[in-house]
């Protein structure tokens, strides 16, 4: 063969490699779509694994493993049988079992901490009878024989090694801490565009640009005309301009990366500069970011979208900007050397850095845990609740559909978050500590590794988080006599076993525990406060544009709180970059190619966890577990009572999203607007066919939102 046929012969492969990818993109989509559908399916309640088996085209096993609540009969069985392999069944010195239970003989180890709260109001709980049979000693520490789903269905969380390779890992990484900074940011020049309509809004002035085709070279050329002495920062305020061409690309991503690497004549993509080291474009299906940077020339530009502080549902970019002006004004009563900076996240961590102590016991900073415990945190410390409950679990008709949101919900869980150097708590350990220890280390911070079993006579939701099929995806068991093998804090330990319904079986096997501290509490306060002052401001103003920029504001302010959190989890960094096609050995050996034209390679690599000062995983999954937990049940202090998808009868519960419970039938829950407290945001009376999609869930929830403002608007008339 000679230079010319290997050449020949390189074009026809890539030739096949693009219409690979664009086959495996077209199956992905059929995949996911017969997914869905078989999901939709399960809720039929006469649904059968080995009718839908052959219809889609799988395995009795694949049905099983994306849709649980189809196991026959003689598959559960099976597992019964012969269950997977297990390590040794573990006596007091392997694990070490925790029941709320008081009426049980006590085990003849160091007894368990035995957590309660004030019965329920009888009219929200009902009563219910009591176990029939108390728990032996023996059962205690070993699981039952029989869980409910497949093994192969779930997904294997990583666990800490025994002895000194696991002892290693609980310490700081070196040298690397969050400290306060010694600099202030410096506020870089915006303008606000509606792609859609050509408003341009930069100070006090108003501009109508022509954009035929809104790329990102014809904004970037057509601003720079308008406004020659330059801009650093260009918020899109409507158009979407990124997604103009998703009619040719199979996903979203697609669409926004061949936006983002289209050709830009006279710019390049921006490589970083100065303190600022973020460089190249984020790639992202809603909320892009594109970063530029003149050929010849200092100029650097950034293109987002301002959908990444709040919906800005229709509004003018003029009022927008007046909303970023409000919003830099209430923050800067609490920071004076505030800064907005291009996301809510960024924000919200700049400004939690100016209030690290300067003096006193952390004025060195906050020292960062080791890689492998960060590892840890983002392998086994999800976020927010996404689960939608089908029939049978609920009517297939329901009465009505009624949401409850908590109104900032993160900003009630931010008084304490664990400190100082991390402790491994054994199961040995655990069973050591007396009634009293046990039950002040599942109060305090902490992240602990639990063998857990449902109660046999449990009616209701699911409690603790559970691996389920996917990267990161996680589901709620609530199955009677189902155990699991999960990672939870503390907080959402305590609700399963001091819950108002029932006790679970919780055993100890192995844990990580922090000194209480309260790192975030000062930075929290100052947000709420800001919050409030905007709150107050969209509720008496008596402009409408001002009210509605006010409200914005305060969106933005939770999205600052928010967001900052979530950085604080730092997840392993993917890095996306373009190499021209005519130079294609140059693409990274470990990168993925994620799109293609003529032109250009679109790919990304994993590049794992970076050195970043203020990465603190523990503090984020502490938060992420307390709101989990007070989704579930959460005490109103000053009004005596409890609100939570726990205090609704069983089988009404439809959904949980993130912060949001969605139910059959109205709750006399408390709502003062506060942070944590449940809002009432939609109401609609059925009967209603129970959703069995996320997509029918989001349109219901639409029609209720709609309708109780309805209602409310003609009642105040």
């Amino acid at each position: 063969m000679d230079a010319k046929t290997y050449n020949a012969e390189l074009a026809e492969l890539r030739v096949l490699r693009d219409g690979i990818r664009k086959a495996q993109a077209a199956l992905e989509k059929l995949e996911t779509d017969r997914a869905r559908k078989i999901t939709a399916l399960a809720g039929y309640e006469k649904a059968k694994a080995e009718r839908i088996a052959p219809a889609a085209g799988l395995s009795l096993a694949d049905i099983v493993a994306i849709a649980p609540i189809l196991a026959p009969d003689r598959l559960t069985a099976t597992a019964q049988e012969n269950p997977a392999p297990t390590p040794p069944s573990p006596g007091p010195a392997h694990a070490t079992a925790l029941e709320g239970t008081e009426d049980r003989p006590a085990p003849t180890g160091p007894s368990a901490p035995a957590m309660t709260r004030p019965t329920p109001q009888p009219a929200v709980i009902p009563e219910r009878p009591a176990p029939t049979s108390a728990t032996s000693p023996a059962e205690l520490a070993a699981p039952p024989a029989a869980p409910s789903v497949p093994t192969a269905a779930l997904r294997t969380l990583p666990d800490i090694p025994e002895g000194h390779d696991g002892d290693r890992w609980f310490a700081h990484t070196a040298n690397l801490a969050s400290t306060h900074p010694n600099f202030t940011q410096q506020a870089r020049s915006t303008v606000f565009l509606d792609t859609h309509t050509g408003v341009l809004v930069y100070r006090d002035q108003t501009f109508r640009i022509d954009l035929p085709t809104a790329s990102a070279a014809e904004i970037l050329n057509t601003v720079f005309h308008v406004l020659p002495g330059g801009v650093e920062r260009i918020y899109i305020t409507a158009g979407a301009p990124w997604h103009r061409q998703a009619d040719q690309h199979p996903f979203l991503k697609d669409t926004v990366a061949a936006w983002l690497n289209a050709p830009t004549p006279g710019w390049r993509t921006d490589t970083g500069r100065g303190r600022d080291r973020m460089a190249g474009h984020f790639v992202h299906p809603r909320n892009p970011v594109g970063r530029y940077q003149r050929e010849h020339g200092e100029q650097h530009v950034e293109i987002r979208s301002a959908g990444e502080w709040f919906d800005a549902d229709g509004a003018e970019p003029a009022v927008i900007r007046d909303a970023f002006v409000l919003l830099w004004k209430a923050l800067r009563r609490h920071w004076p050397d505030a800064v907005l900076m291009g996301s809510p996240s960024q924000t919200g961590r700049d400004l939690w850095t100016r209030t690290i102590p300067t003096k006193g016991q952390y004025a060195d900073g906050y020292p960062v845990l080791s890689e492998e415990l960060r590892s840890l945190f983002h392998a086994t410390a999800g976020q927010g609740r996404t689960e939608l409950i089908t029939p049978p679990r609920v009517p297939a008709q329901l009465p009505a559909l009624v949401e409850y949101d908590r109104t900032f919900a993160y900003a009630k869980h931010t008084w304490k978050a664990g400190v100082g150097t991390p402790r491994r708590i054994t199961a040995t350990r655990f069973a050591a500590w007396s009634e009293r220890e046990q039950t002040k280390a599942l109060f305090a911070c902490g992240h602990w590794h639990v063998r857990v079993t449902v109660p046999e006579t449990w009616d209701h939701v699911g409690i603790l988080p559970a691996p389920a099929p996917g990267d990161r995806a996680w589901h709620y068991p609530a199955t009677p006599g189902t155990t699991f093998t999960t990672w939870a804090g503390g907080p959402e330990i305590h609700t399963a076993l001091s819950n108002p319904r029932s006790p679970w079986k919780i055993e100890i096997l192995d844990g990580i525990l922090f000194d209480d501290g309260k790192p975030l509490d000062d930075w929290s306060k100052k947000l709420k406060e800001a919050w409030s002052s905007l709150t107050a401001q969209a509720d008496l103003n008596g402009d409408p544009d001002q009210r509605t920029a006010a409200h914005l504001a305060a969106r933005a302010v939770r999205a600052v709180l928010l967001y900052g959190i979530g950085a604080f989890a730092q997840r392993p960094r993917t890095v996306t970059g373009t190499t021209p096609r005519t130079a294609e050995r140059d693409v990274p050996t470990d990168a993925e190619i994620i799109g293609f034209d003529d032109q250009t390679i679109t790919w990304q690599r994993p590049t794992g966890f970076t050195r970043d000062p203020n990465a603190h995983p523990e503090w984020a999954a502490h938060i992420w577990s307390s709101a989990r937990a007070a989704l579930l049940s959460q005490r109103h202090r000053d009004d005596n009572t409890y609100a939570g998808a726990l205090h609704a009868p069983p089988g009404s519960v439809v959904a949980f999203r993130t912060d949001a419970v969605y139910l059959t039938q109205p709750q006399a829950w408390p709502y003062h607007g506060q942070p944590g407290d449940y809002l009432n945001k939609g109401h609609l009376t059925g009967p209603l066919t129970a959703p069995t999609t996320e997509d029918e869930l989001l349109t219901l929830r639409d029609k209720g939102r709609t309708t109780l403002q309805t209602t409310s608007n003609n009642e105040g008339s």
